[in-house]
């Protein structure tokens, strides 16, 4: 598991306040000159993006609720967790029922998944709305068992960065990396280095760029000599990069929480960012740091050609830090005062330390009842759960210039300043009116809310699992859902929406089975185009949707796992899937291990299901069928196979998809 920044920060956050040389406003500090021109860094705001959290069913590799919990196998629960904060979910497409009671307005506790790529897709089109430039996403050491999940979050991070216009660049942290030094440089010729073919990687000055982030510290976790992390410095410039050190708070003088003998290495970086977070903790020592670090930090910077990007925190929720926002501002304000160019907000979904500017919980109407969660309004003020993201974007603008520099924060802590924290109540009587094979038209009774119901959201609801279907207007009390299966049987629920963003509990849940239609007897998988990870000879994955009962595909022997993969062309609702092999006798009995995994842009696959063992046997026609949990809508489909008692390889003569 990846380790927080904050165990080593206390020490060294009580040395700076104890040595500050004043807490009054110093002189205004004219523009320092930046060491590189605007960039897709130099000038601009980026966020630490952590994508860390995973579910239970999600799909992913790392199997449990990764970072939501102490014990990631269990759900969690008040007596299971690892976070401090609760984020707000009514955004998310997907989420997933916990163990914690209700929130305090009755609706069911659920969390996010990062790995579901909906939920990274709403991460960066909040980036995009609010004014983040771009996002560092954090790698910690990918070669333990956590790295098939980072591997896969990179993935999912470069297609929300494309879609949405937003930047991002990869983030080394080298924290408890012990085989740091040759390690990270395998990681990024291996498996990094190809996303900065995407048109979304970050460049500064015409270069890819990377961040390292621990050299230097003056702990157990990073214990690395300045020559091996000088040496990793310059091995990423000799492969053109652009190269940021997350370095410690007291980089410049080499004390307190910085090693000493590591000024050559600070100096190598092209920028550096020096972290904040527990050094600091409300406005005065926000001041101080001003004194002490900000300004002669940039000067030190300036002077060596070197570009600066302090952080900015929102300030932890648990220690009521965040003072409505002030606390916030005055770095801001500190921060266009001193004429710095770029900051790096500290983080965006650090629910685990508390620090996330992302949508969090507003009052304990969002908070699960009981947990002992603060929320937004944990200082008496009532703040919208977008209010830090409204204040990143504020700030970001006076620092380009965009807004007058002010010490006043121009950012109302809830949107309109209406303070409507009342959400409607839930839609009644929620009944089916009329079905087809591949439809339900569904009504229900009007919501009431204190100013107005604006809108319902209908959704699909599979167990702990909630994705939105359709929405309808506020005057609306009807919904058809399409692009349903034949004889099966769905379960919907309905939300009611409001204008200050409060959502009502659902709907009772309402269970319809589809009527019958046609038996689906089309194989869809026939004479596609195919993929697979290899191949053996002649066998090509071809052979195994050309029709031809003898011809088939075979991957490398001794080489587990291997995949193979069909492109039914468009998506496409998928029930089942015939495996065949050979029909001579010679084929002799035979069990492979299979696991399903499917995909709608070729890219990003989740699990349709998991490892099955098929058991081929030429006197029964040699032909297995793996039908899935439930029609899925996908249109890659891949088998990807771990085992076989008859043959060390994979082999399929025929891969026949069905609609069900």
């Amino acid at each position: 598991m990846g380790v927080t920044r904050r165990a080593f920060l206390q020490a060294a956050a009580a040395a700076g306040v104890a040595g500050a040389i004043g807490l009054g406003e110093a002189v205004l500090a004219g523009p320092a000159a930046a060491a590189s021109a605007p960039g897709d860094v130099v000038g601009k705001v980026t966020v630490g993006y952590q994508g860390w959290f995973a579910c239970a069913g999600d799909g992913a590799p790392v199997n449990g609720w990764w970072h939501w919990a102490q014990n990631w196998g269990q759900t969690p629960s008040p007596s299971n967790n690892s976070i401090v904060a609760w984020p707000d979910v009514r955004d998310y497409p997907a989420t997933y029922r916990t163990a914690f009671g209700n929130l305090g307005n009755g609706q069911p506790a659920t969390l996010f998944s990062s790995y579901d790529q909906s939920t990274v897709d709403v991460h960066f089109r909040w980036m995009k709305q609010y004014g983040v430039d771009t996002a560092a996403l954090q790698r910690f050491n990918p070669t333990g068992g956590e790295g098939p999940t980072r591997d896969a979050m990179a993935g999912k991070v470069r297609s929300a960065a494309e879609s949405q216009g937003v930047k991002f660049y990869v983030m080394y942290d080298v924290s408890d990396w012990t085989t740091m030094q040759a390690d990270i440089k395998t990681d990024w010729t291996g498996k990094m280095r190809a996303h900065t073919a995407s048109s979304a990687y970050a460049r500064q000055n015409g270069k890819p760029v990377v961040c390292i982030w621990g050299f230097g510290f003056n702990d157990n976790q990073r214990p690395f000599a300045p020559d091996a992390c000088l040496d990793v410095v310059n091995w990423f410039k000799a492969q053109g990069c652009y190269v940021i050190g997350g370095v410690p708070t007291w980089w410049r003088t080499g004390d307190r929480d910085s090693r000493p003998g590591f000024g050559g290495v600070y100096h190598a970086f092209d920028m550096l960012s020096p972290w904040m977070v527990g050094r600091i903790g409300n406005v005065a020592d926000a001041d101080n740091f001003y004194n002490v670090a900000t300004v002669p930090d940039l000067a030190e910077c300036a002077a060596h050609g070197i570009d600066y990007q302090p952080c900015v925190l929102p300030g932890g929720v648990s220690g009521r830090q965040r003072a409505h926002g002030d606390f916030m501002w005055r770095q801001f304000y500190n921060m266009g005062r001193a004429g710095v160019a770029s900051v790096y907000i500290s983080m965006f979904d650090e629910y685990n330390e508390g620090n996330q500017i992302a949508k969090t919980a507003e009052s304990q109407a969002w908070v699960p009842a009981g947990s002992g969660f603060l929320a937004l309004d944990e200082d008496g003020t009532a703040c919208s759960s977008d209010y830090y993201l409204r204040l990143t974007g504020d700030g970001g603008r006076m620092l380009k210039g965009q807004l007058a520099l002010s010490a006043v924060r121009p950012t109302p802590p809830v949107v309109g300043g209406g303070g409507d924290t009342v959400p409607p109540t839930a839609p009644g009587s929620l009944h089916v009116t009329a079905r087809t094979d591949t439809t339900v038209a569904l009504a229900w009774t009007a919501s009431t809310d204190n100013v107005g119901v604006t809108g319902y959201r209908i959704r699909q609801v599979n167990g702990a699992t909630a994705t939105p279907v359709g929405s309808a207007a506020g005057n609306a009390t009807a919904f058809t859902v399409t692009g349903l299966t034949a004889s099966t049987a769905y379960t919907f629920d309905v939300l009611a929406l409001d204008a200050a963003g409060g959502v009502s509990r659902p709907s009772d849940p309402c269970t319809v089975t589809t009527a019958a239609g046609s038996s689906p007897t089309v194989d869809l998988a026939l004479n596609r185009p195919t993929a697979e990870s290899s191949h053996t000879q002649v066998y090509g994955s071809g052979n195994a949707v050309d029709g031809d009962p003898n011809s088939y595909w075979e991957s490398a022997n001794n080489a587990f796992p291997q995949w193979l993969q069909v492109d039914l062309g468009s998506v496409t609702a998928v029930r089942r899937i015939v495996l065949a092999l050979p029909p001579a006798t010679a084929w002799a009995t035979r069990t492979q291990t299979v696991a399903v995994q499917g995909s709608t842009d070729g890219g990003s696959f989740g699990q349709l299901l998991g490892a099955t063992g098929c058991t081929f046997d030429p006197a029964t026609g040699n032909t297995a069928t793996l039908t899935l949990p439930a029609t899925v809508t996908t249109r890659y489909v891949r088998l990807v196979l771990t085992a076989n008692t008859g043959w060390p390889a994979g082999q399929v003569a025929a891969f026949r998809v069905y609609s069900g």
